[in-house]
């Protein structure tokens, strides 16, 4: 029997750089039945850009809407960049039976776009 492993994971990618972004704080919350949001988990990336467990190893994902939070003035600031979005909000869906979750994001100065990975 295959054990499932439950898995958000994130690589943020500078494309004003090349590379990859590292130190970006990423925080990962979940969104309550009363619509608040809870933090999961706090984090920044290792020095190829990833977070490559955002879940707490004592929880298993499950059905709900989720947030990743990435602190990119921060980010873009150490860089010596001045930058639209000081944070940049991705809201996701899981759906009962999904166990892992990739969300890149690819990153510049002015703009930023994200999709599900592998």
């Amino acid at each position: 029997m295959a054990f499932l492993v439950s898995r958000i994971s994130t690589h943020v990618l500078d494309t004003a750089q090349g590379k990859p972004a590292k130190h970006v704080p990423v925080r990962l919350e979940m969104q309550e039945s009363a619509g608040e949001w809870r933090l999961l988990a706090a984090s920044q990336t290792d020095a190829d850009g990833r977070c490559a467990q955002l879940l707490p190893a004592d929880q298993t994902l499950r059905a709900g809407t989720y947030r990743l939070a990435f602190d990119t003035a921060s980010y873009l600031h150490a860089q010596k960049m001045e930058g639209l979005y000081p944070v940049v909000e991705i809201i996701f869906q899981v759906r009962d039976g999904e166990s892992h979750f990739h969300i890149p994001l690819l990153l510049s100065p002015h703009g930023y776009t994200t999709y599900r990975g592998s």
